[in-house]
């Protein structure tokens, strides 16, 4: 048992420093960004959601492949491991090219479409255009950061994403300060570190990693049976996240009216949120790689104890970070912007969600781990039926008459309802298929 538990902190631990790296450089952005107002960031948060949308397809297209080739692992097949991932990467190219396509003639009219106001809207289009332009080099690099992680090897994509991070910034600072091109300098120097950090990855994975490298023998042709499954996977999650993501864009609809400050703010909470879950990705991701290859090992005991061990890890540390986010909400803030009623409101409604963190971190934490058992189905209707059955709902009936806070109270709910539904699949052990004994009892029980 603790020799498991060292493998999932083993594999957490650079993925968690990551995650962790890439919001704290996340601050110091919106604080550029913020210091040259409210509007600034208004435009970009206008056009987050949809950002997230995109990056979701991408992320799902990669795990669709990754699982497979932690199977592979798993089963000590490296050919069939180096095969998925060179079909991987012509499918990553593809949808890349067609995604990139799609966002670019819609960058100017998304932004209204969304609401926002005629200065926020000429901002948001300029940035969202140069975030469409940069879309190949973003899928490419989450899909080699999925092949190395579900190799074992986390060590590499943490590093590199911790990089990007830092490149963010310099490249920002540059374009933003020394260029004097505001919220179009700020996608610039996002672009500009995607790209770089997108060249390295592929670069690893291709000629560094030993089990997927191009140099030993492998195919490129398409294999039926790898692209089905990928399919089967990837369709799933990327009709969660899209609709997922839909659903958020409601939300920042439903948002806009409340007007500038209110966006702005909610914008900014979002970021500072995201300091208390990235660590629940990055166990996420560990999870996915050790119940993938233990599926591959057909170790069913090891499935069990990995998921459970690493649903206690995350729901542990997101509840000692939700402390420290409710705590450090004004300074979080005061970094960020200098407005003070955006600093006001964001303080509000982020004390307001940490409560529901620790929900949050099971169903984050256990959404990967039965995607390395191929469970998808059950976690998208879950989260879409907690989504659009309960936030937004509320969100709608809300928001009228709280306004923002009750638009985060809203999702605090439904974050606690999700974190529930996804303890119940763990426990029921439906996911894996197989009879249950009392040797392999989940700690749960």
């Amino acid at each position: 048992m603790k020799e498991k538990m060292w493998m999932v902190l083993r594999l957490s631990v650079p993925a968690i420093l990551a995650e962790i790296s890439s919001i704290v450089m996340q601050y110091i952005d919106a604080g550029m960004v913020g210091s040259l107002g409210a509007d600034a960031s208004a435009s970009i948060g206008l056009v987050a959601s949809t950002t997230w949308l995109i990056n979701g397809i991408g992320m799902a297209v990669a795990a669709g492949f990754a699982v497979q080739v932690a199977q592979f692992v798993g089963a000590r097949q490296p050919r069939q491991a180096r095969d998925t991932m060179r079909q991987a990467m012509g499918i990553c190219a593809l949808i890349a090219l067609g995604l990139s396509g799609t966002a670019v003639s819609l960058s100017g009219a998304l932004p209204r479409w969304l609401g926002g106001s005629e200065t926020v809207c000429v901002m948001a289009s300029q940035y969202f255009l140069v975030y469409a332009c940069s879309l190949f080099f973003v899928l490419n690099r989450q899909m080699a950061s999925h092949m190395l992680q579900c190799t074992g090897d986390m060590k590499t994509p943490s590093a590199l994403n911790m990089l990007l991070c830092v490149l963010d910034v310099v490249f920002n600072t540059f374009f933003i300060f020394g260029c004097g091109l505001g919220v179009l300098g700020a996608a610039l120097g996002t672009a500009a570190s995607e790209v770089v950090i997108a060249g390295m990855m592929v670069g690893k994975m291709c000629f560094g990693s030993p089990i997927l490298t191009i140099r030993e023998e492998g195919s490129w042709r398409w294999q039926k049976q790898t692209m089905r499954t990928a399919f089967a996977i990837g369709a799933l999650i990327a009709i969660e996240h899209s609709v997922v993501n839909v659903a958020q864009i409601v939300i920042v609809g439903i948002v806009a009216p409340l007007g500038t400050v209110a966006v702005a703010a909610n914008s900014l909470a979002v970021t500072a949120e995201s300091l208390c879950y990235m660590p629940g990705y990055g166990i996420g991701s560990a999870a996915t790689t050790l119940v993938g290859q233990s599926v591959g090992a057909k170790d069913w005991g090891a499935v069990r104890a990995f998921a459970d061990m690493a649903t206690l890890l995350g729901v542990g540390i997101m509840s000692v970070t939700a402390l420290g986010m409710y705590m450090l909400a004004p300074f979080l803030f005061e970094t960020m912007t200098n407005d003070l009623q955006v600093r006001a409101l964001g303080v509000q409604v982020l004390r307001i969600e940490a409560f529901a963190e620790p929900f949050f971190a099971a169903s984050i934490v256990i959404a990967g781990a039965l995607r390395g058992a191929k469970d998808t189905l059950m976690p998208s209707l879950y989260n879409l039926a907690s989504m659009w059955g309960v936030r937004i709902v509320l969100s709608i009936v809300l928001a009228p008459v709280y306004g923002l806070p009750g638009v985060w109270f809203a999702m605090a709910f439904e974050l606690g309802v999700r974190g529930c539904l996804f303890v119940y699949r763990l426990r029921s052990r439906k996911w894996l298929k197989i009879p249950e004994t009392g040797a392999e009892r989940s700690v749960f029980v």
